[in-house]
């Protein structure tokens, strides 16, 4: 059975605050508000885009607003990887797992567009075997079914699957679909948010060896 490995991708395949704070902050002073602090941007992230957009217009005293969303995307979209950076050690992480026979897939609650722009832009475009946006599936995580449609788009079994992420979300999404959680310890998620998971990875070097032990 080949073996896949699911990435979330904000706070654990790439840095992406930037350029999320960037866009929460051109919405902002549309409005003629402040803008945000780098950690009031992080805790946002997680949720997809119409939640943070709701969290950000609440940050500042507003309701949701379906044109400031519609607004956030193109624009976010649009500016998707002009600071987005893969973290330190995940381009040799890929490239490790591939030479070892591993399937890659990314399970992302990012939308599918703003996904795709920011894969094209960092030079993935093609790199996995299948990528599951926030808007990919009728459900979105935590819900199992968002990884296990990621999953069986990209023709993996969940027996033969390892999902590595930064976000509570992660964890309870592989718990809810039966298999195993690394936690990205150098992404977004506070350590709490990795209770439940199979092991926390401090660094993508130290992502091999625990998958190997989860599945040898």
């Amino acid at each position: 059975m080949p073996r896949t490995a699911v990435f979330d991708l904000d706070g654990t395949l790439v840095d992406s605050a930037p350029d999320l704070h960037a866009a929460l902050d051109r919405l902002m002073a549309a409005r003629g508000l402040p803008p945000f602090t780098r950690a009031e941007v992080v805790a946002m992230v997680g949720d997809g885009v119409p939640v943070l957009v709701e969290r950000a217009l609440a940050a500042r005293g507003l309701d949701f607003d379906p044109a400031a969303l519609e607004e956030f995307s193109a624009d976010y979209t649009a500016h998707a990887a002009v600071e987005t950076r893969l973290f330190p050690g995940i381009a040799e992480l890929l490239a490790e797992l591939e030479a070892a026979g591993w399937r890659l897939a990314v399970c992302t609650n990012k939308p599918a567009a703003a996904t795709a722009a920011l894969l094209g832009g960092l030079g993935l475009a093609g790199r996995f075997a299948a990528v599951g946006g926030g808007d990919s599936f009728p459900v979105r995580k935590p819900d199992p079914g968002h990884l296990l449609g990621t999953l069986r788009a990209a023709g993996g079994d969940p027996a033969g699957a390892v999902l590595i992420g930064d976000h509570r979300n992660d964890v309870l999404a592989a718990q809810g679909a039966g298999l195993p959680c690394l936690f990205a310890g150098w992404g977004y998620g506070p350590p709490a948010m990795a209770a439940g998971a199979a092991a926390i990875a401090a660094t993508p070097a130290a992502l091999p060896a625990l998958l190997r032990d989860l599945l040898p």
